[in-house]
C-alpha cells in the first residue's frame, strides 16, 4: 500500500505543514496541545483501525513518541531508508528543521502519541546552548530512556496553567535540548533495526570503519572481513541490521559528509567529491542528485542563503 493510495491523487512532495498532517484526517485528532517559549506539544489520539498516512515538512525540529504497534505500514524521513518495523511501542522519531516525514500505517489499537515541535531559534536554547548551529541528524523508531522520560514529563504539563509549572516545563524544554544534542553527538544507529542481523557490537565496528574510510575502495569483501563473515552471509546480514545494502549505506553516508563539506564552504565541488570517495565529479554529482535530489551546487546555494 502506498502513501498516495491513502491521500488521493496528490501531486509531488507536500509544500509543507507546520504540524504533522494527517489523512483521512478523521482517523487522528489533536486531544491537547501547549506551547512554551521553544517546545509545542500535541498529543494526539487514534480513532479508527483503519490505514492512515501523515507528512510533515516545517522550519522546526519534530519528536515523536509512540504508544502503540503497527499491523504494517512505511516510515521515511530525509536522509535514512524506510522503515517497516511494527514494534513502535515506546520508540520515538526525531525530523531535524527542513527534513521531510511522511508514511502510512495501519495501527494494532486506538491510542495516543505525542508530537513535539521545537524551534531551534527559540532564544531559550540559544544564550548557553546554540542550538540553532547545531546540525542535527534524523533517527527514525529509535529508543533513549532518558529522552523518553524528559519527554513524558513535558508532556504531563500540558494543560496547567500554573506559573509555578510553566516555569517548571521551560526548564525541561531545556532539558529535552540538551538530550537532543546528547542522542546526536551518541554513536547509536540511527534507525532501529528488525530483529537478527548483526549483534550491535558489529554494528559499530562497521559504521566506525566505514566512516573514517569514505575517500577509500571500501569493498564488499573486506567490510565482510571486518565481522568474519562471506561475503554472501554478510551482505544478507547486513540489510537486516541496516534496512539497507552495503554499497547504498556507503553512499548515504558519503553524501551526509558531502553536505557537512558543503555547508562549510571551505573546499570546492571537486575536492568534496574526492573527499567523500568519488573519483568523478559527475558521478559525485549524479549520486548526490539521486540522494537528495539536487545538485552539489544547488545544495550549497540553498544551505548557505539561509
Amino acid at each position: 500500500m502506498s502513501l498516495n493510495a491513502i491521500m488521493g491523487d496528490r501531486d509531488g512532495a507536500p509544500g509543507g505543514n507546520s504540524v504533522v498532517a494527517f489523512a483521512p484526517p478523521s482517523t487522528v485528532r489533536c486531544c491537547r496541545s501547549a506551547t512554551w517559549s521553544a517546545v509545542e506539544i500535541e498529543t494526539t489520539e487514534v480513532l479508527r483501525h483503519e490505514p492512515f498516512a501523515y507528512e510533515f515538512t516545517a522550519p522546526r525540529h519534530l519528536l515523536i513518541a509512540s504508544a502503540t504497534d503497527r499491523y504494517d505500514g512505511e516510515t521515511r524521513v530525509d536522509g535514512l531508508p524506510a522503515s517497516h518495523l511494527r514494534a513502535w511501542n515506546r520508540k520515538m522519531t526525531f525530523v531535524p528543521a527542513g527534513c521531510q516525514f511522511s508514511g502510512w500505517q495501519k495501527p494494532r489499537a486506538l491510542c495516543r502519541g505525542a508530537h513535539l515541535y521545537i524551534d531551534p531559534r527559540s532564544s531559550l536554547l540559544q544564550t548557553e546552548l546554540r542550538f540553532a548551529e547545531i546540525q542535527f541528524r534524523p533517527r527514525l523508531l529509535f529508543f533513549d530512556r532518558d529522552l523518553w522520560d524528559t519527554t513524558v514529563k513535558l508532556r504531563a504539563q500540558v494543560g496547567s496553567s500554573d506559573q509555578k509549572q510553566t516555569a517548571y516545563a521551560e526548564a525541561l524544554s531545556i532539558a529535552l535540548a540538551c538530550e537532543l544534542m546528547r542522542v546526536n553527538e551518541s554513536g547509536l544507529p540511527a534507525v532501529t533495526r528488525s530483529r537478527g542481523g548483526l549483534p550491535e557490537w558489529q554494528q559499530k565496528k562497521l559504521m566506525q570503519y566505514i566512516d573514517e574510510h569514505l575517500a577509500e575502495d571500501v569493498s564488499l569483501s573486506s567490510l565482510a572481513e571486518l565481522v568474519q563473515l562471506s561475503p554472501y552471509h554478510f551482505s544478507r546480514m547486513f540489510k537486516q541490521s541496516f534496512d539497507t545494502p552495503p554499497h547504498r549505506y556507503l553512499t548515504n553516508r558519503r553524501i551526509e559528509r558531502a553536505k557537512s563539506l558543503l555547508a562549510a564552504r571551505k573546499l570546492s565541488v571537486t575536492e568534496i567529491g574526492l573527499n567523500v570517495g568519488f573519483s568523478e565529479t559527475s558521478s559525485f554529482t549524479s549520486a548526490f542528485r539521486k540522494f537528495t535530489g539536487e545538485t552539489p551546487t544547488d545544495y550549497r546555494r540553498r544551505v548557505t542563503a539561509k
